[in-house]
């Protein structure tokens, strides 16, 4: 590594070895402000982007000045926002409508039917994996929890045999699989198109719960000895005359990803002989150019295929068949819609300010100076990410933010490189930001609670499921690395 930035600095007139000093200060900066004082993870990351962004006036003073500061905060912000919030608050309401019909119960009852009490764990672990692509995953673990209370009671075995698949299967579609805040972020960062992001985090993320899933679980259940929950004493029945129509579930929440996909499949026909060595802006204005093109009815698939259209079709459709087909008056769906969007939008400015410190990046020069460290390193761009990723994992325990600061850190080393690749990154940023859950980590409370289990038992399975999850998915896809350049 040192001989890697003495070089960069020998070949650069950019400041390199300040630069990337005032990265580590600024990255190890921001984990004390989260997790010693304690500061929002949104107003930590605008604080650190302010810091840097003074830092490099006086170690790179060609990238700029104190007076433009405060226009580079803003219009990263608004830049990231643009697309994020839009998909992330389109979703919010979409995930809420499931919750509030009892979609979320009707999919895991069905699949429970379908599969049998033996193969229960096999249900969870699918219920999980499609229902945390529209739901984030505390909420479907709370909504969730008395069908896992009542699978234990019936079948007189440990909560931990049926719960633990479940949460394996929604975690990797919820840092996989978009409109989940994660994947959305890195796939705008990396200017990557989602259909991508959701085509390659289903390929991953799909065997990657089959591995890590019911035998595994099952295995890592046994290492610990967890009481059944109080919670088993409760009532848990649910009155399933009254639950939506599972094909109805199913199709709402396949309606936006197929319509995405589509999308996709129109833009990479119409794109394909577009030249790699086109800069930025002339691609995206060749792409409009071939866009407008197309026929009629190409065009009509790609304008539904965007995922903002796509998105909002679908959680019109929800607004209409699990609210107001079901009762829901107008004031009750305009409550329920603002309610959701209390805890997006949270996260959507905890997103925009990752969108902040990727700004500062560029305009301070710190993104170049890390392209050309890394650029002849010989180390493969997907160990990177998944590197970045995991290290501010493990450090401050969020998925999101580690997912945000991964793709900050590689938007500028992987320009120029093809939509499928760029879609392998954001999927090795996903692995990274899975693995290693532990105490600092709000997930790792839930499911510990939730399941009855205390601290160290919680690090003796969950822990070492995420950690499964985050190697096996990072190895298939290095093995998808070798054939997608």
């Amino acid at each position: 590594m040192f001989s890697l930035l003495a070089q960069a600095t020998t070949e650069s007139a950019v400041p390199v070895t300040g630069l990337l000093a005032l990265l580590v200060f600024g990255i190890g900066f921001l984990l004390v402000l989260i997790l010693k004082a304690k500061i929002q993870a949104f107003l930590s990351l605008l604080i650190v982007s302010v810091l840097v962004s003074v830092g490099a006036t006086f170690v790179n003073p060609g990238a700029g000045s104190l007076i433009g500061i405060g226009n580079t905060i803003v219009d990263s912000m608004g830049g990231a926002l643009g697309f994020i919030a839009t998909i992330i608050g389109i979703g919010a309401i979409f995930g809420a409508m499931l919750e509030h019909s009892g979609g979320t119960q009707a999919l895991a009852n069905t699949m429970v039917r379908k599969f049998g009490q033996e193969r229960a764990p096999w249900a969870m672990l699918l219920t999980g994996f499609i229902i945390s692509i529209p739901v984030f995953l505390d909420v479907a673990l709370v909504i969730l929890a008395p069908l896992l209370y009542a699978l234990a009671r019936d079948t007189k075995k440990p909560l931990l045999i049926f719960g633990l698949p479940l949460v394996a299967g929604m975690a990797v579609t919820h840092a996989f699989v978009p409109p989940t805040p994660g994947p959305v972020a890195v796939a705008y960062f990396l200017n990557v198109n989602l259909g991508y992001v959701i085509m390659f985090g289903v390929i991953v993320g799909l065997p990657t719960a089959i591995i890590c899933g019911p035998w595994l679980c099952s295995k890592v259940a046994a290492l610990v000895n967890v009481p059944t929950p109080k919670k088993l004493d409760e009532d848990t029945t649910t009155n399933e005359l009254n639950l939506p129509h599972f094909g109805l579930i199913c199709g709402l929440i396949a309606l936006p990803i197929a319509l995405i996909l589509s999308g996709t499949i129109v833009e990479q026909i119409a794109t394909s002989g577009i030249a790699d060595g086109l800069e930025k802006g002339a691609r995206k204005a060749e792409i409009t150019r071939l866009l407008n093109d197309l026929p009629t009815w190409q065009q009509v698939i790609h304008f539904l295929g965007h995922p903002v259209i796509a998105l909002m079709i679908s959680t019109l459709m929800a607004i209409f068949f699990l609210g107001t087909r079901r009762g829901a008056t107008r004031d009750q769906l305009v409550e329920l819609s603002t309610k959701a969007l209390g805890p997006a939008g949270i996260i959507i400015l905890i997103t925009g300010a990752g969108g902040v410190f990727k700004g500062v990046l560029i305009a301070t020069g710190i993104a170049e100076a890390l392209k050309e460290l890394f650029a002849d390193s010989g180390i493969p761009l997907l160990v990177l990410a998944y590197i970045f990723a995991t290290l501010v994992r493990i450090a401050q325990g969020s998925a999101t933010v580690a997912m945000l600061t991964a793709a900050g850190l590689m938007a500028s080393l992987v320009e120029g490189s093809s939509q499928p690749f760029l879609a392998l990154i954001a999927c090795a940023i996903a692995a990274g930001a899975t693995g290693f859950s532990h105490v600092n980590d709000s997930g790792f409370w839930m499911i510990s609670r939730y399941m009855g289990m205390t601290e160290k038992q919680t690090l003796k399975t969950w822990t070492l499921i995420s950690t499964a999850i985050s190697f096996v998915s990072f190895a298939i896809i290095l093995l998808l690395g070798l054939f997608i350049k």
